[in-house]
């Protein structure tokens, strides 16, 4: 499975996948000179070249200003809310994407891009009801959305993940990701019995170790197989180190799936740190962790 990008306001904005209620009406032409909107438009475009550079701490203090030149406008709080986002800081991503929101009920992005920020917080299942309004919205996207599969799975909404990844199977045929997160909705619903025996069929997926999680899900291999796998080859040292993230990321689940907790615990925490990775992914193995970590006593 592929994260989706940090793609750019703006081009959110052109590309019309963002809707923002329009500030003037036809009848309400604006006159000929600044007004605030147009001062606030002005400070996010330089916020936003402010951020690209690196200046992150001066990219927020300008949407700070962009806000209180236009506090009606829901652009600044957008803009905000995705320098929060991938600043990591979900908490305040969520909370100006809350007043984008409130501003414009079908800004459509927002509601995705809150959805991912609530999963990362370990908000299952506001994470699921944003995925949902988002696909209210575009409802075109629904087979593409395997995250909200996965945040379905972490909520125990698990007929309900079951039923995302069979959907999501009819346009990404080839991914044992979505194979693995199939047996785990279906394991924690009914049986690992009924789930190896409803496996989805998955062939050409070439990333290492995806055959072999496959056919450890299948029951045909042992983890150490996986394991064996995912150190070999004469790769660079961050494709050795994605390989092992991936393996240790599913043999965690695969041990969770089982029942033994210890097992799980021990490679989901690997995956998370020792392996980690900056992409959807990896998020959610450091969400797992975090999971894991509120349980133990």
């Amino acid at each position: 499975m592929s994260s989706h990008g940090k793609t750019s306001l703006v081009l959110l904005l052109l590309a019309g996948l963002i809707h923002f209620s329009p500030l003037v009406t036809a009848a309400e032409k604006p006159t000929a000179g600044p007004t605030p909107e147009r001062d606030a438009q002005k400070i996010l475009q330089m916020a936003e070249a402010a951020f690209k550079q690196g200046q992150r701490a001066e990219a927020v203090l300008l949407t700070d200003q962009a806000i209180a030149a236009a506090p009606t406008d829901p652009k600044g709080y957008a803009m905000r809310g995705q320098f929060f986002e991938t600043m990591g800081d979900h908490a305040r991503a969520i909370a100006d994407f809350d007043q984008v929101i409130k501003r414009d009920p079908k800004a459509a992005m927002i509601y995705q891009h809150r959805g991912t920020e609530h999963f990362k917080a370990g908000n299952f299942k506001q994470s699921v009801a944003d995925f949902d309004k988002f696909l209210e919205l575009v409802p075109a996207q629904a087979p593409q959305h395997w995250q909200r599969g996965i945040s379905c799975y972490y909520a125990g909404m698990f007929e309900e993940g079951r039923k995302q990844f069979e959907l999501h199977q009819t346009v990404n045929p080839r991914d044992v990701e979505n194979a693995a997160w199939h047996f785990l909705c279906v394991a924690r619903a009914t049986s690992v019995t009924k789930a190896r025996a409803s496996l989805i069929p998955v062939t050409g997926d070439g990333r290492v170790p995806m055959a072999e999680v496959q056919l450890l899900f299948a029951g045909k291999l042992k983890p150490e197989d996986v394991l064996k796998t995912a150190q070999a080859g004469e790769g660079s040292k961050e494709r050795r180190n994605e390989q092992l993230f991936y393996a240790h990321l599913y043999l965690g689940l695969y041990y969770e799936a089982l029942g033994d907790a210890a097992k799980a615990r021990e490679h989901i925490v690997r995956a998370a740190t020792e392996f980690k990775s900056d992409h959807y992914m990896g998020d959610v193995a450091r969400v797992h962790a975090a999971v894991l970590k509120a349980r133990a006593p």
